[in-house]
Formats: C-alpha cells, structure tokens, sequence
C-alpha cells in the first residue's frame, strides 16, 4: 500500500517543524509538500533540513496552490489561513487535520461550509494524554454533579494569541456535558472588581502567559471538604505532532464527516 501523502502547512513555525519532524519518522506516511506565509525568508529551504530532520527536496512554497496533489492536510495555523486551505482541501477532495484554534462562530460556520464532504478531525489538542483527561473530566463530572465547584487552569508560552485555549476550552465542554449543560451558559471567562459571591454551577477559567510554556491544563473539582484535580502538563511539542500524524493516518480510512481525537483513540466508545 503506498504511503499517506501529507501537505504541511505553516511549516516553518514551531510546531510546523514538529509537524514534518513527525512525519518524516512515521511509517506509511510521507511528506508531499509545505507551505509558509508569503514574503517569509524561509520560502525555498528544505522542509526536512529546517525542521532538523533529513531532507526530502520538499521546499517550502509560499501558496498550497503550488504544492502537488496530495491524500491529506495538516494545518495548525491561524483561522483565516486555514479557511484558505480548506478550499484547497475541498477542491481536490483530500482529508484535513486541523488543530488551529480561535475560530469565531462566522469563520467556524464558514469552515464547516466549506468542509462538508470531507473526511475532517479537528482537536483543540491532538495528546493522546490530554484527550484522556477530556473522558475522564466528563466521567468526573456526571458523578460529583454541581455540588463540586468547578475550575479551569491552563498555561502557555508568550507568544500565544487566543486564550483560553482550545484545550482549555474544551475541558469545560467535557465538563458541562457531564453536568448536562451547555458551556457557553455556565462559564465565566474573566473576573475582576467587586464579583459577588461564586455562582452556583458555574465554570471559571483562569490563564497565564509567560515564557516557553509548551502547555499546561487543570480542572478542578471543588468541595468544601476535598479537591479533586485531574492535569495534564506537556514537556515537548512533539506530543500533539505525533497525535496529528496519527490522526492523519485514521481519518484518511473514513467517510465525509468531522471528527475529533475522541474518535482516533476510540475513547467516545469507553
């Protein structure tokens, strides 16, 4: 069986780098092409060499419309480049792999549009360790109901520009769909002054910026008479790139439709 042709897509960025790294040590997979921003100085290098792998001859090409056919996408981008490569992605009727957070509910609707009859997983975070952690805040959720006090934390570097973060986003949407809610009506995302006491059922979040921070992600659940914590703290970005190869690989075997790392890791079954 031939090897999974994968395009890559902001390459030259910190996890466009772990992206073809990933790739490059995979089995059945193989680097097809890589695409950075118009204008960036590092249009025309290797894929492979920049990103501190072997290179393939794959250079960096500044519009996915020059790269050549492909089986599938791997974008971490930002919104409105994504939206650009998911037409690419409809056109020639590939699958896509998508972990750029941030969508507004316009763009979002608009990436669904396009998307439709395609084989899509989308994640706010592509660690086998952090969607783990997603089942088990739902399962901790449907037991310890509202009487628990329930919080967010997470943690990122100083060059992240969307917060919360998806992850941490997605760790309340665990966690109110084990209270039977939905998030957007419970969470508080910000507090400062004269607050009032803490709302019943509520969901807070609270996030930190600094430094290199790969990814740090809490939930806690709050009793007067115990805390129960589940965390998740990522060392190295290799983690969500080799998730997104392995998403890669499942979602290029299914139908039109969208799915998450819920679906890759079968955990929406346990």
């Amino acid at each position: 069986m031939a090897d999974l042709r994968i395009i890559i897509v902001g390459a030259s960025g910190r996890m466009g780098r772990m992206l073809v790294r990933a790739v490059s040590e995979a089995q059945g997979v193989t680097l097809a092409g890589a695409t950075e921003r118009a204008g960036s100085a590092f249009v025309g290098r290797d894929a492979g060499e920049l990103a501190g792998s072997d290179g393939r001859g794959v250079l960096l090409v500044d519009d996915i419309q020059a790269c050549a056919t492909a089986d599938l996408v791997i974008d971490f981008t930002a919104p409105a480049a994504t939206l650009n490569h998911a037409a690419f992605v409809a056109e020639h009727k590939m699958a896509m792999v998508i972990g750029t957070t941030g969508f507004d509910t316009e763009q979002s609707a608009q990436l669904h549009k396009t998307l439709a009859n395609t084989p899509v997983v989308m994640a706010a975070n592509y660690s086998v360790g952090v969607n783990l952690a997603l089942n088990l805040i739902e399962k901790a959720a449907q037991v310890l109901g509202d009487d628990y006090d329930a919080e967010i934390f997470e943690a990122h570097h100083k060059h992240k520009v969307d917060a919360p973060s998806g992850t941490a986003l997605a760790m309340g949407k665990s966690l109110a769909t084990g209270r039977g809610v939905a998030l957007d009506d419970v969470a508080v995302l910000s507090r400062e002054g004269i607050t009032g006491a803490r709302k019943p059922g509520s969901i807070g979040f609270s996030v930190v910026r600094g430094g290199n921070i790969v990814g740090e992600h809490q939930a806690m659940f709050i009793a007067d008479e115990e805390r129960i914590e589940i965390n998740h703290i990522a060392a190295d970005r290799m983690v969500f790139a080799r998730g997104a190869v392995r998403a890669a690989g499942w979602v290029s075997a299914q139908n039109k439709g969208w799915y998450d790392m819920q679906h890759v890791l079968g955990l929406n079954e346990v």
